[in-house]
């Protein structure tokens, strides 16, 4: 299984500590466990600053990063070595697993966490922190700090400052290293063998849920325990709802099945979207729009490298779609007008992509300083331009009404522009249509 490899983990910790003030200290939880229900717990899954700092995948854990620190400047506390929990829960990898495996100059429980780090904070000018995303552990650190203040009279000197570390982490989360674009690339290579896998058994009366199935089986069988989000299945005019996910309607012959899914790979996602006909041969008014949608998406592809800002991609999909809405008689006018006007905006109701990366929402700005985000190398996106005709739409001919067409790919920016990492799924019409018929063949 591709990995981010320990080494690149302690580079992440010296580049963010690089640009930290001196005398400072910074201080990142690790996720909560969530409960699922009663006294079952979701499968856990670690922050993905935590995650991006330490490699360190168990819950009540703490990184505490101290500049100069003479005796070791990247601090671990986490739970202690437990055979009896352990027998239920599994095994821990203690302090010394701390250090050993992952890295840690110093490693102390966690349980010790209260009498150990206000001594570590104090003296400290400035504390980072990931403040307002983790209320419960801001109360935490607050509490740590009284403690300092508490002996103020004693000589101890509490830090004058309190940073959002967010800004500094996310930023360089933004830019992709070699190591982090291969594991991205293994998601994407699984997640397009859960899609043609999904492709192949498609037919009439089944259910959303049995090609969600596929997708799953698929996922596990290449290695990656998790979908990197809820897997969307939707077929026919469920294609319309965008972040549909009931996924338990039935196939039906002459309707298009719209999937958006993918699965992640140590923590990195990725995140595919296609849409093909349930029986394997496109209506003329469904291929019409799944070839406009999907030259909106090369028309993008074609303005995304180095230089390029983040939203001419975006900029792109709009003047392609409400050009092919304009040809194909679904919306009335110029096209100039019509864009500014936003008429496309009834038929196209989202952006072109996002950001990709630990989070399928990847973090990072998109604006700098008010203008567009200017794109460079190792930068990680989706390129995902749709159509969606609402079935009630009484303002166009009865046989648009009910399609739904997404098309997504994950691209990495490269020197001579970008590369599609999801490109092992077929995407014109010819090249599914010829897949879904040789699986038919074949299962007849």
């Amino acid at each position: 299984m591709i990995q981010i490899p320990k080494s690149e983990y302690a580079r992440r910790r010296k580049a963010l500590m690089a640009q930290m003030v001196p005398n400072s200290i910074a201080i990142l939880p690790a996720a909560a466990v969530a409960i699922r229900n009663r006294d079952v717990e979701h499968v856990y899954r670690q922050d993905s600053d935590f995650q991006y700092l330490s490699g360190f995948p168990e819950p009540e854990a703490v990184i505490v990063l101290i500049p100069g620190r003479e005796y070791g400047e990247y601090v671990l506390f986490c739970r202690e070595r437990n055979p009896a929990r352990e027998l239920w829960d599994g095994l821990r990898a203690g302090q010394e697993g701390a250090m050993r495996d992952f890295g840690a100059d110093d490693a102390f429980p966690i349980s010790d966490i209260d009498d150990i780090l206000p001594g570590l904070i104090e003296g400290r000018d400035r504390v980072y922190s990931a403040m307002g995303s983790n209320p419960e552990f801001d109360r935490h650190v607050m509490d740590w700090i009284n403690v300092i203040r508490s002996k103020a009279h004693l000589g101890a000197q509490p830090p004058n400052e309190f940073v959002a570390l967010d800004h500094l982490l996310h930023d360089m989360r933004l830019y992709k290293s070699a190591a982090e674009v291969k594991v991205m690339r293994s998601a994407a290579e699984i997640s397009a063998r859960a899609h043609v896998r999904a492709m192949q058994a498609s037919r009439a009366g089944l259910h959303e849920f049995s090609l969600e199935a596929e997708l799953d089986y698929e996922f596990r069988k290449g290695g990656a325990k998790m979908a990197a989000y809820g897997s969307i299945v939707a077929s026919g005019r469920n294609a319309c709802i965008l972040h549909y996910q009931e996924n338990d309607a039935v196939l039906k012959d002459g309707d298009l099945v719209l999937i958006d899914a993918g699965c992640e790979i140590d923590c990195y996602a990725s995140d595919i979207t296609r849409t093909f006909p349930v029986s394997g041969k496109f209506s003329p008014e469904q291929k019409a729009i799944y070839e406009l949608v999907l030259d909106s998406q090369e028309a993008a592809f074609a303005l995304i490298g180095p230089g390029k800002h983040w939203n001419q991609a975006h900029e792109a999909t709009v003047r392609v779609i409400t050009t092919g809405l304009v040809d194909l008689g679904l919306l009335q006018g110029d096209v100039d007008a019509l864009i500014v006007g936003e008429a496309y905006k009834a038929f196209y109701m989202h952006r072109a992509g996002h950001w990709l990366g630990m989070d399928v929402h990847d973090v990072g700005d998109y604006k700098v300083g008010g203008e567009w985000r200017v794109l460079e190398v190792g930068m990680t996106l989706t390129v995902e331009p749709g159509i969606y005709i609402a079935p009630d739409n009484q303002s166009v001919a009865k046989k648009w009404r009910g399609i739904g067409v997404r098309i997504e790919d994950d691209v990495v920016v490269t020197k001579q522009g970008c590369e599609v990492l999801s490109g092992g799924v077929p995407k014109t019409v010819a090249a599914i249509e010829a897949l879904m018929a040789a699986a038919r063949a074949e299962a007849a």
